[in-house]
């Protein structure tokens, strides 16, 4: 079996993004979750520089590697995670990003509408993942 230049970083970008966002969701967030409100203010500023870059550097990759494969690649598997990058990149963009910029204090509610948010997007990043086997598998 040969996989293609395009479809390993497809592959690669996808399981990138899916032990991230695994763990986000696992972890981070939970954690986050779990922080008295008189640390919140420095816990969340805390939380948010140091995963702005990483968040970055997948997004990027993930977003590259999405591109290269529509370009070499037409087919359906391709166009499903195609699909699926783009709807984890709104649920992040239109969801999580805007929720974070409103936890400048606690708020139990918009807590919890965070996490439900994130595990959607974990929920995509599995299925991505699988669309990326069938691109450089199937």
């Amino acid at each position: 079996m040969t996989i293609t230049a395009p479809a390993a970083c497809f592959l690669a970008a996808t399981a990138l993004h899916a032990g991230f966002q695994a763990t986000v969701t696992a972890l981070v967030y939970p954690a986050l979750a779990r922080v008295p409100a008189d640390r919140w203010t420095v816990e969340h500023d805390r939380h948010s520089r140091s995963i702005t870059p990483l968040v970055g550097v997948v997004y990027l990759a993930l977003a590259g590697a999405t591109v290269w494969i529509l370009a070499a690649d037409r087919g359906p598997w391709s166009y499903a995670g195609a699909v699926l990058a783009l709807g984890v990149a709104l649920v992040t963009g239109l969801g999580a990003a805007p929720l974070h910029g409103r936890l400048a204090s606690p708020d139990p509610v918009l807590t919890r509408r965070l996490l439900r948010v994130d595990r959607v997007r974990a929920g995509l990043a599995v299925l991505l993942l699988i669309c990326a086997c069938g691109v450089a598998f199937g």
